[in-house]
């Protein structure tokens, strides 16, 4: 008990002379690093605290093998690495400064929490538009329309139908375009439908009219012209191709008539119905067609003068043609083409008021070249031969050469160019005369002005010659127009128009100089 008291009277007494010792001025010596180990390193089997090791990456493929860090040895008790030399022992704070140097060596990826920028300084980002404020309609962007002014057409099924009326006025030299027409002022109406299919593989078209013309004062008219015009093109297999047109046309009989009958109250009414069927096989390069087509025409009987009427049916006949067609394509425009007709031309009548046998055989025999340059140059044009044997050997055969085609250009977008030409064999019931040959080309051009104005012009020159005799007709045509549209539905019409008929026979001249004013509507 004594002893233990000794021992803490010896322990206060060197802590008392300790604390004095410190306060006394002034220290008596900086203290080291090494007085502080060795104060820390009392015992030799004590141990200083280690400090938090560096960041060493240890995940598989942050460093490669060869430059992965080695930790290094604090004591010397350490085992060293393997091909490591044997390495003095460190102090405690020596070590931890060469562990930091090899850690910033190694990776300087930081771990810590990395200052975002501001939300300012981020890039706007657009808004969800339903989340925006609408503008008006009026100031929406529209997109330009090609031709604000075309008919909107309506939907029937597949097809997209676009109807149309004009309603006008049309003052005239020449009220029936016969060889002794007065004036007259005219009430004039058409109608007009056409209809596309909206099909994706085939496809087909319409175009339908009808116009009705009466009298309001002058010679006194009433008569009526229309037509239906269709077409069919079905895509088959095995690059297959079927084409199928119809076509059906009335009209009074005018001026330009090959056939003129005298004394006549009007013009008898001629009328044409038929179509054809085609079908074409590609092989290549190589283009192969076979058609076969049939028309019938027919004429009405012509009321006369003096009373009663005249029959014309000796006139009515159906012409029986079919036609091969072989080509090549020697580059996507052009492919030229060579083609062989054989054709029958029947009368309903075997024989006719004359005692004629008209029905005859036609051979005939093209060559041509169609082209297609997209929208800017399309067509084909062709010439040959034909040849009419008739059935009666008092009749010559007609013989000419043909020249026939259809060219569409467009030398810029609004402006169409329209170039055809054509040559017909026309039947007669002269006596003793076998027919004439008609040949005729016509130039469209047709110019979108403004978004609002169209204008057209069209000029045709047609040329005839009698067979069998030195008789000739030749037939001018011209045609002027403008339509200003009021807007999508509604236009006002202005025509100019003029047909001349000149011959070196009897009772064949005639002039026609019109003018139409009126109101176009369509849907």
């Amino acid at each position: 008990m004594q002893a233990l008291l000794l021992a803490a009277t010896a322990a206060g007494a060197v802590s008392a002379g300790t604390v004095q010792a410190q306060e006394t001025t002034g220290l008596r010596g900086a203290l080291t690093a090494a007085d502080t180990n060795s104060g820390l390193l009392a015992g030799e089997d004590a141990r200083p605290a280690e400090a938090a090791p560096a960041y060493v990456p240890v995940s598989p493929g942050a460093l490669p093998e060869e430059d992965a860090p080695r930790p290094p040895r604090i004591f010397a008790a350490d085992p060293a690495l393997p091909g490591e030399a044997e390495a003095q022992p460190q102090s405690p704070v020596a070590a931890a400064a060469s562990r930091a140097a090899a850690a910033a060596e190694i990776d300087q990826t930081p771990t810590g929490t990395v200052r975002q920028p501001t939300v300012d300084s981020l890039e706007s980002e657009s808004l969800d538009r339903g989340a925006q404020r609408a503008q008006a309609i009026e100031g929406l962007d529209r997109p330009i329309e090609e031709n604000p002014y075309e008919a909107p057409g309506i939907t029937f099924g597949t097809f997209i139908l676009k109807p149309s009326i004009e309603q006008g006025v049309t003052a005239t030299s020449n009220a029936d375009s016969s060889t002794d027409g007065s004036e007259a002022v005219l009430s004039e109406t058409t109608l007009r439908l056409n209809a596309v299919s909206d099909w994706s593989r085939h496809s087909a078209t319409v175009d339908a009219f009808g116009t009705f013309r009466k009298t309001l004062s002058g010679q006194e008219v009433d008569d009526f012209e229309g037509g239906v015009d269709a077409v069919l093109d079905l895509e088959l297999a095995h690059e297959y191709r079927a084409r199928g047109t119809f076509t059906y046309s009335a009209a009074p009989e005018s001026a330009a008539s090959p056939v003129v009958i005298a004394n006549t109250v009007e013009e008898p009414i001629t009328q044409r119905v038929g179509g054809t069927l085609g079908l074409q096989k590609d092989m290549g390069k190589a283009r192969f067609g076979i058609t076969g087509g049939a028309i019938h025409d027919s004429y009405g009987d012509a009321d006369l003068e003096g009373g009663g009427t005249l029959s014309q049916s000796d006139r009515d006949a159906t012409l029986y043609t079919m036609t091969l067609r072989a080509g090549y394509e020697i580059s996507p425009a052009l492919t030229p083409f060579v083609e062989t007709e054989i054709g029958r031309n029947q009368y309903d009548q075997e024989v006719d008021s004359a005692g004629y046998q008209r029905s005859s055989d036609r051979y005939a025999v093209r060559g041509g070249l169609e082209l297609d340059l997209g929208e800017k140059f399309s067509g084909e044009v062709a010439a040959g031969w034909v040849r009419e044997d008739f059935d009666d050997d008092r009749l010559d055969a007609l013989s000419t050469p043909t020249v026939d085609g259809l060219l569409r250009w467009s030398p810029e977008r609004g402006t169409d160019v329209t170039l055809s030409g054509s040559t017909i064999l026309e039947g007669t019931t002269t006596a003793g005369e076998s027919g004439s040959v008609l040949y005729s080309s016509r130039i469209g051009i047709e110019r979108q002005i403004r978004s609002n104005l169209t204008g057209g012009a069209l000029l045709g020159v047609a040329y005839r010659n009698y067979s069998q005799s030195d008789g000739y007709d030749v037939i001018f045509d011209a045609e002027a127009s403008l339509t200003w549209w009021l807007n999508r539905y509604a236009g006002v019409v202005t025509r100019v128009e003029h047909e001349t008929v000149t011959s070196n026979l009897s009772d064949r001249d005639a002039k026609t100089n019109s003018i139409f004013l009126g109101l176009k509507l369509q849907r």
